[in-house]
């Protein structure tokens, strides 16, 4: 399936029924009254989050959505049928802007979460409502209230604790698939995955935890070259970044080109995002000068934290993941205090 994680759509309510002119017409009551009934109300537009939805990609092929119209009252008091609502489900992430006035309407952050994004018209009044002492025999009716019409602009953030970034071929997508049940497409040429990947890493230690492949960072990525800026967003929402580096293409005479490229790209495209807790790992420690590329990245980076991993062998992964947990957990330590 294609990934999509930008439409743009038209919304729109349903309209109230018009209320009803009806005067009673029985044999043996010569004075009947009004008897005509309130229209029904319009359908409203809801959008609802779930974990079922991966993408927006159900939505590209329909720009116009719309709920159904409240019918029309009917005599001898008969209301007229509301419209049913028209029920979207959206992946979790997923930001509501109006697409005229850049307002973000909803952030779909909580599984099963709803919002009503167009509310429906509300029915018209029935001529039997206005009934008075001075006017008993009213002739009008309130026509239906119009629905809304929205035209709005959908965009998906994926929800993930861990966001793995770095550039093509540093070995993501292989990392993703050795510590998740997930499996990514993975090959040796740049550019093997076009879609983000998220994958659920399970532990003892605590609660699993999501991680995500972010695709297509290369230099200029924030401008849009390549794919990067499509899915830059995806990193917003992380609370770490894990940046793989890849040393079997470390350049002798610059060890940190490759690091400073990535964390270049995303402080261009958004310094809340470069002031991210980051994770250096350096991957395929299984190639045979990789030990010579570490010493060289590790003289040029300094004493901070850094690990080794091989994702195709599996070598340091179990501590990479103790690391992320523990990372997590004083996270989590640190906004329980901030919300105490």
């Amino acid at each position: 399936m294609k990934f999509i994680d930008d439409v743009r759509i038209t919304v729109q309510s349903g309209h109230g029924g018009a209320g009803c002119v009806s005067l009673r017409r029985e044999k043996y009551i010569p004075k009947g009254g009004p008897d005509g009934g309130d229209g029904g109300r319009g359908g409203d537009v809801v959008f609802k989050a779930t974990t079922k939805k991966r993408t927006l990609y159900h939505l590209q092929f329909n720009r116009l959505y719309k709920a159904k119209n409240g019918a029309g009252g009917e005599g001898n008091n008969r209301a007229g049928r509301s419209g049913d609502d028209l029920i979207i489900e959206l992946p979790t992430g997923t930001l509501v802007i109006d697409a005229d006035t850049g307002e973000t309407l909803k952030d779909l952050v909580e599984p099963d979460e709803v919002f009503v994004v167009a509310k429906g018209g509300r029915g018209g009044l029935g001529n039997a409502r206005f009934k008075s002492a001075t006017n008993r025999t009213p002739r009008f009716a309130q026509p239906g209230e119009p629905g809304q019409t929205l035209d709005l602009r959908l965009e998906l953030k994926l929800l993930a604790e861990v966001g793995i970034v770095g550039l093509p071929n540093a070995g993501k997508s292989t990392l993703v698939a050795s510590i998740s049940s997930a499996r990514p497409k993975v090959a040796d040429y740049p550019f093997t995955t076009l879609t983000p990947n998220l994958g659920v890493v399970k532990t003892n230690r605590r609660e699993p935890f999501i991680v995500a492949d972010i695709p297509g960072l290369i230099e200029g990525a924030h401008t849009g070259t390549g794919l990067g800026i499509r899915f830059l967003r995806h990193v917003e929402r992380t609370r770490i970044l894990l940046h793989l580096v890849d040393v079997a293409a470390m350049d002798p005479d610059d060890p940190l080109r490759d690091f400073t490229t990535v964390n270049r790209e995303l402080d261009q495209y958004s310094q809340a995002l470069a002031q991210k807790p980051q994770i250096v790992v350096l991957n395929k420690m299984d190639v045979t000068w990789a030990e010579d590329a570490a010493a060289l990245f590790k003289e040029a980076y300094g004493k901070r934290e850094l690990l080794e991993i091989s994702a195709a062998t599996g070598q340091g992964l179990e501590r990479l993941i103790a690391v992320l947990c523990n990372h997590l957990d004083e996270l989590d330590e640190s906004e329980s205090e901030t919300q105490g």
